[in-house]
């Protein structure tokens, strides 16, 4: 990664497109605005201008296909989550991991199968400590 792309930090209508193209793979702009309209009405003209800039910015490439322009993500999902949650992590939570962890499982109904994984997790970190 090179020195820019560290510094990148996506806005809230950037990360939701980068979400979207990291569940979908490579997109066109009418297939990320449909799917941002699934969740709440967004312009085709306003996806267009984000995505655009976007690509400025680097987060983005963009293949053309005839009329069509393909977008791919150039950021790596879980280095953005990392950076995201560090920066809550430091913001929000002075640093403190566990409340953080507290404030999110208080705050959120974990399903059986998060919880297990969770207890996978912490398992995995004690076993790390031996």
């Amino acid at each position: 990664m090179n020195k820019d792309r560290k510094k990148i930090q996506p806005t809230d209508s950037e990360l939701e497109i980068l979400n979207i193209l990291w569940d979908s793979g490579p997109s066109t702009v009418r297939a990320i605005n449909d799917q941002l309209n699934i969740r709440r009405e967004v312009g085709y003209t306003t996806t267009l201008k984000i995505m655009q800039i976007m690509h400025e910015k680097g987060m983005l490439t963009r293949e053309q296909d005839g009329r069509t322009h393909i977008y791919t993500p150039v950021l790596n999902e879980k280095e953005i989550q990392g950076k995201l949650i560090d920066r809550l992590l430091e913001t929000a939570f002075g640093g403190s991991a566990s409340k953080m962890i507290m404030q999110a499982l208080g705050n959120h109904n974990s399903s059986a199968e998060e919880l297990a994984e969770i207890k996978k997790l912490i398992k995995r970190l004690e076993d790390q400590e031996k």
